[in-house]
């Protein structure tokens, strides 16, 4: 199925590596113009690089830190100057910090966590606001977390993921008007694969440090299909729901792709 995207202008925050590296590909191979937004600027560049080789009509790095203020208006007048616009954005760039809840008490920590997986995402989602609207339509993808359901060591992470699913129904509402639609997926646990370069300020820059193996299985073990889910999984996902034509009628919904880790 022809999902129509061919030439869309895509921007994909955390599009550096792992998740967000794949999600990147995916566009890249049907056809868009695609922006690879990331803290690391060498992971952005590199990710940006392997893009045009896979199809995509363009492809354009920006090093930004979607925390500092303003950051989303920087992302927004950049892709409307590169492409005169913005058809999606993929609020994909996230941190975390796995621990104990009641251990967790450092609000340096707290504040850094929801700054990176909420307060970004408001961001960069208000400031593609003004340009999809004039544009008659576009589509807004959040990616949450089983976490967000509530999970083990992820007290906090969870939390503001949770604030994303609220998000994202909330720009639903308001904004379907304008022909804007906006879904979350909740991806469950992705490892990146063993050739895969992170970066260094990746989570996964030391991986035994997030998840031992042990704790690995133990999550694969709890599905209902068993088996790892990997960026593809979440990059097939995304691109389904960005897609005006295969989920034309779809919007403030929570698509959960684990392997039955979650059902909400």
């Amino acid at each position: 199925m022809d999902l129509g995207l061919s030439g869309k202008r895509v921007v994909v925050t955390g599009g550096g590596a792992n998740i967000g590296r794949e999600i990147s590909r995916g566009f890249a191979r049907e056809g868009a113009r695609v922006m690879v937004v990331d803290l690391d600027a060498e992971q952005a560049h590199q990710a940006c690089s392997e893009l045009k080789t896979l199809g995509a009509k363009d492809a354009v790095a920006l090093p930004l830190d979607l925390t500092a203020d303003g950051a989303g208006m920087v992302l927004a007048t950049r892709v409307t100057e590169q492409w005169g616009g913005v058809d999606v954005l993929v609020n994909n760039a996230g941190w975390s910090k796995p621990g104990w809840f009641a251990q967790q008490t450092d609000r340096e920590l707290w504040q850094k966590t929801v700054d990176v997986n909420l307060f970004a995402a408001i961001d960069c989602t208000q400031a593609v606001l003004a340009p999809m609207r004039e544009a008659g339509g576009g589509a807004i993808v959040f990616l949450s977390s089983d976490a967000a359901f509530g999970a083990i060591r992820q007290g906090i992470y969870g939390a503001a993921k949770a604030g994303l699913i609220s998000l994202a129904r909330t720009v639903a509402r308001e904004h379907g008007r304008h022909g804007i639609r906006s879904n979350v997926l909740a991806p469950g646990l992705v490892v990146p694969p063993a050739e895969a370069v992170v970066g260094e300020n990746s989570v996964w820059a030391a991986k035994d440090a997030i998840f031992t193996q042990d704790q690995i299985d133990s999550v694969i073990n709890g599905q209902a299909l068993r088996r790892q889910t990997t960026p593809g999984d979440i990059a097939n996902a995304v691109l389904w729901l960005s897609s005006d034509t295969a989920a034309r009628q779809v919007t403030g919904q929570v698509l959960a792709v684990g392997g039955g880790s979650s059902m909400p």
